[in-house]
């Protein structure tokens, strides 16, 4: 019984209110978390690009990754909802670069199946129903991501 109560919290640890109103897949990046270890769930995290990241900073935490390029934020299968942007950026000029999922009009205009073309709806449904397209406040080097 004890097993069944671990597996069940453990699956639904990372999920977060996760509101795709389209039933999409929602990729690892940005669900909710309080530690790291509950990120990337199903994933080698030793395969990824970067060190698997919980920003406690933002609401409800937000799993993420460290990066030195967008490259680096989808190179493994699973890692990113197929056909969308993870941006590497830093967030609020910490000068440490993560991955995000981007809402910026170019990408989402590249993104198959996005079904709007306004980036607060596109966070809505592919990341989390109280998420809105923002800045990461990296300065320079500012890029658009869905978040809290």
């Amino acid at each position: 019984m004890q097993a069944a109560v671990v597996t069940v919290l453990a699956s639904t640890a990372c999920s977060g209110s996760q509101g795709n109103v389209g039933g999409a897949s929602t990729g690892p990046v940005g669900q909710s978390c309080s530690q790291a270890s509950q990120c990337y769930p199903g994933l080698d995290a030793g395969a990824l690009g970067g060190q698997v990241t919980c920003l406690t900073q933002l609401q409800n935490g937000y799993c993420t990754q460290t990066c030195q390029s967008d490259a680096s934020c989808c190179a493994v299968p699973g890692e990113c909802i197929a056909g969308f942007n993870d941006v590497c950026a830093s967030f609020e000029s910490s000068g440490q670069m993560y991955c995000f999922l981007s809402c910026d009009a170019s990408d989402i205009a590249a993104a198959p199946d996005a079904g709007t073309t306004d980036p607060d709806t596109f966070c809505q449904r592919w990341a989390n129903a109280s998420f809105t397209c923002r800045s990461t406040g990296g300065g320079s080097a500012n890029r658009k991501f869905c978040g809290p």
